[in-house]
């Protein structure tokens, strides 16, 4: 017989589906959740998807996202789904979009941009060229970042 794991479901709170392999430890980066946090989690990484042939899943307890941070998680998880559950059932269901205008999420690849002068207090900002993949403008200096995850802050 073949065991199998499985993860409780959440009373109340956020599952973020649909996120690209190896990415759901970025996608807490991106909500601020860091390693010290008093939140409950569920992290899982690497299961099986008949869509995406393999995806991560997070999932918050007692935290509903906001529509920037719903957003945000586009950056490097464009085809994310995000659950609202409360009393254990989905309540909502949204895709998540790329804002037209990402700041102070993203580090510029140029180490000479304005954002990345120590002397100036210019925080990053970058225009979305392309959907899918993800490609973003900085909009100081014009440079292309192709992988967001390579430049979080």
């Amino acid at each position: 017989m073949k065991k199998e794991l499985k993860v409780s479901p959440i009373e109340n709170g956020t599952v973020i589906d649909h996120i690209p392999a190896g990415q759901a430890l970025n996608v807490l980066k991106i909500l601020g959740i860091h390693p010290n946090t008093d939140a409950v989690l569920s992290v899982i990484m690497n299961v099986r998807s008949s869509k995406m042939g393999k995806k991560d899943i997070v999932k918050i307890e007692d935290r509903e996202l906001k529509r920037e941070e719903v957003d945000k998680i586009a950056l490097i998880a464009p085809n994310a789904t995000i659950n609202i559950i409360k009393n254990y059932e989905v309540v909502t269901k949204r895709k998540v979009f790329l804002p037209k205008v990402i700041e102070g999420i993203l580090r510029c690849a140029n180490p000479n941009c304005i954002s990345n002068v120590s002397e100036e207090p210019v925080n990053s900002k970058f225009i979305t060229i392309s959907e899918n993949p993800p490609v973003f403008r900085c909009f100081y200096c014009e440079r292309v970042v192709g992988n967001a995850a390579e430049y979080l802050i």
